[in-house]
């Protein structure tokens, strides 16, 4: 059986990638020390005799090492994080340690203990504040944030080690994700759970700006599909891809789904756009169609439903 070694299993988008590679047969391996993810996000996982959780943090001395040496797998997919552009700013050091250093520490346990492959979750941050749309992989990435900078570091830390030692390598772009297990609490969580959360106790949402902003959003279980198969599939090519639907959606889409699944809500309060806000992203995803053949086949509202009938 195939063994894959998971970092930050507990999270949002690590939980949903250990049900799909327990779901494809595969042994799965979870890392979290549960600082963001929660342990109740693997509470299916762990009824999975495929399934081994270690709880630790994979910065500190020989927790990511030893995990390495004693299950070796053969793949590790690095989805542990300071999960956001907020969190980098306020904290640069932790941004680096959790951003950067930790992505050399995988490709380190990889090169010693003969992992053939690592997959890692990139971001759109990577792009900055692009305005050539569709954004695509081989166009201009200047980060304007401390995350956006670490994730292109660690891009290229890889495909360095790819490089000089052989470690197949297949870095993912993720664009706006949204979905079950997206904690609505968390100061640095999606637009989409928060205002979710806000429908459902009835107190209406508060949009900065008109609302015509828009995102490329994609399902959680779709981008889990395309980590699981880069993770399983030791003929998937390696490269930089985007994950994204190709779709722009804006805030005011978002409300009226929500509005007609809650009809009683209060109409949607504007406010003063936010300085530094992103006007528009959108991903263009033909290098992961072409290249891994993964499309996203959720639609927005699909997703919405699903992650109301989640809560």
């Amino acid at each position: 059986m195939q063994k894959i070694l998971i970092t930050g299993a507990g999270g949002f988008i690590g939980s949903h990638t250990v049900d799909t590679l327990l779901a494809a047969g595969k042994e799965v391996i979870g890392i979290d020390d549960f600082s963001t993810g929660h342990r109740a996000n693997l509470a299916g996982a762990e009824k999975h005799p495929a399934f081994t959780l270690i709880e630790g943090d994979i910065t500190a001395a020989d927790v990511l090492e030893a995990a390495v040496a004693d299950y070796r797998p053969e793949t590790i997919v690095h989805l542990a994080a300071l999960v956001s552009v907020p969190a980098g700013e306020e904290d640069p050091g932790k941004n680096f340690e959790l951003n950067v250093r930790a992505t050399q520490m995988v490709a380190e346990a990889a090169r010693h203990h003969g992992v053939q492959r690592t997959v890692f979750a990139s971001s759109a941050a990577v792009y900055g504040n692009s305005t050539a749309l569709p954004l695509q992989e081989g166009g201009a990435t200047i980060p304007i944030s401390q995350y956006g900078a670490a994730k292109l570091m660690s891009e290229q830390l890889l495909r360095a080690y790819a490089t000089s030692y052989g470690i197949s390598s297949i870095c993912f772009r993720f664009f706006n994700v949204y979905g079950p297990r997206q904690d609505p609490k968390s100061p640095y969580s999606g637009v989409v759970s928060i205002f979710a959360e806000r429908y459902i106790s009835g107190a209406g949402a508060t949009i900065f700006g008109d609302g015509k902003q828009s995102r490329d959003f994609i399902f959680v279980k779709d981008l889990a599909r395309a980590i699981a198969a880069a993770a399983g599939d030791p003929d998937q090519q390696d490269g930089i891809y985007n994950l994204c639907t190709g779709r722009s959606s804006t805030l005011l889409d978002l409300v009226d789904i929500l509005g007609e699944a809650f009809p009683e809500t209060p109409e949607v309060q504007f406010a003063e756009e936010r300085t530094g806000d992103i006007k528009h992203s959108l991903g263009n995803p033909a290098a992961a169609r072409d290249q891994l053949g993964f499309e996203a086949g959720t639609s927005f509202r699909d997703g919405i439903h699903a992650l109301l009938d989640s809560l």
